[in-house]
């Protein structure tokens, strides 16, 4: 049915999609947002990235379905462009340490070694997080899913935060970026031309 869901989307997207992973959250949104960690606290805007799992400029493409039982809609907050999103955040991130993510491979924190792009995208996650301007004052709406409504994102793209709702279904793709009808428009290559110089190996 997902893949149904994608094909009349993103037609031709199907075939290149893997690593499928589902996941269903029952508890209420403010439950987690009191407990965990500020990194963690998707109640804040961010973009994806996966930290023990290198995605090697792979997209993110996810597809919620709101599944409450008494018909509460789940809002989101959205943010604003991601070429506009990575020219205000790029200036402050840490640079990348080739042999810190081949030390982290090694000890098994990730899954393989972070390329630059992934660093990237992880560092901008947690500077979105942990910066209380942006989050009151950046570029945002709010919008309301209707219980038994689904949506689609590219997650690793777009300015998310989870506000408000319960019970959700949840399923993840990776998609490679040669297999986008555009791809000069994904993370990767605005990364890439905002840096002018390859972020990872240049097969994908």
């Amino acid at each position: 049915m997902t893949l149904q869901l994608i094909d009349a989307l993103l037609p031709g997207y199907g075939e290149s999609l893997h690593h499928p992973q589902t996941s269903l959250r029952l508890h209420p949104i403010t439950a987690w947002r009191e407990t965990t960690s500020w990194r963690k606290d998707d109640s804040r805007l961010h973009v994806d990235a996966f930290p023990s799992r290198p995605v090697k400029g792979d997209r993110i493409l996810r597809i919620f379905c709101n599944i409450h039982p008494r018909g509460e809609p789940r809002t989101w907050r959205t943010g604003e462009h991601f070429d506009t999103l990575a020219a205000r955040f790029l200036p402050r991130l840490k640079p990348w340490s080739p042999s810190g993510a081949w030390l982290l491979a090694a000890l098994g924190i990730t899954k393989s070694r972070r390329s630059h792009y992934d660093h990237l995208m992880l560092a901008l996650h947690d500077a979105m997080k942990s910066t209380p301007e942006y989050q009151r004052q950046g570029v945002q709406q709010e919008i309301d899913f209707a219980a038994g409504s689904t949506w689609i994102c590219f997650s690793d793209q777009t300015p998310h935060a989870a506000m408000r709702g319960q019970y959700l279904l949840e399923q993840t793709f990776l998609l490679p970026v040669k297999a986008m009808s555009h791809p000069q428009l994904s993370p990767l290559r605005v990364l890439e031309t905002l840096l002018q110089k390859p972020l990872v190996a240049r097969n994908v």
